[in-house]
């Protein structure tokens, strides 16, 4: 019964979002719903765990979010990433609040280029040069999928790190 208990406090979920009835804030919703739940992992871990490893693949937590921020500042802003494997490493001198910061950074900056799309069928205004933007609606499904993804992997590396779980 004491693991129990111990396992419910440190227990943090939050339900899904209540959203409105377009199908464009219900995307935005849950967007910004994964995005803070992975944020929260981030926050409060302890070092240097939030930056080792704890699976065969290297992936760690501070890796993740990192990544995160560029795929934000890619899809939403149009900057070039040559080197995808490369943004899931973190500099050493990076403190995981200089990463959380630098994600919520980007996810600012890709709403407030959201906030001027009232079109989903229209492709996103991001300056790409010789590539092609997609389309709103596809954008915010893929960063649903990608964030979710990784929120479930930083679920799992934030339970191995200090039992924490919930969302």
């Amino acid at each position: 019964m004491p693991h129990e208990t111990a396992r419910r406090a440190r227990r943090r979920d939050s339900p899904p979002p209540r959203t409105g009835s377009s199908e464009s804030e219900v995307l935005r919703a849950f967007l910004d719903y994964l995005r803070t739940s992975i944020a929260a992992k981030v926050e409060g871990a302890p070092e240097p765990q939030v930056r080792t490893a704890s699976v065969p693949s290297g992936t760690h937590l501070l890796g993740l979010l990192n990544h995160l921020t560029f795929v934000e500042r890619s899809m939403f802003l149009g900057e070039e990433v040559t080197d995808w494997q490369g943004t899931f490493r973190v500099a050493a001198q990076d403190s995981a609040a200089e990463v959380v910061a630098r994600y919520r950074d980007a996810v600012e900056r890709a709403n407030d280029v959201l906030d001027g799309c009232s079109d989903l069928g229209a492709p996103l205004p991001r300056p790409r040069q010789g590539r092609a933007a997609p389309v709103v609606r596809w954008a915010l499904t893929h960063m649903i999928e990608g964030t979710g993804r990784h929120a479930g992997h930083a679920d799992i590396l934030r339970e191995l790190i200090d039992g924490s779980t919930g969302r």
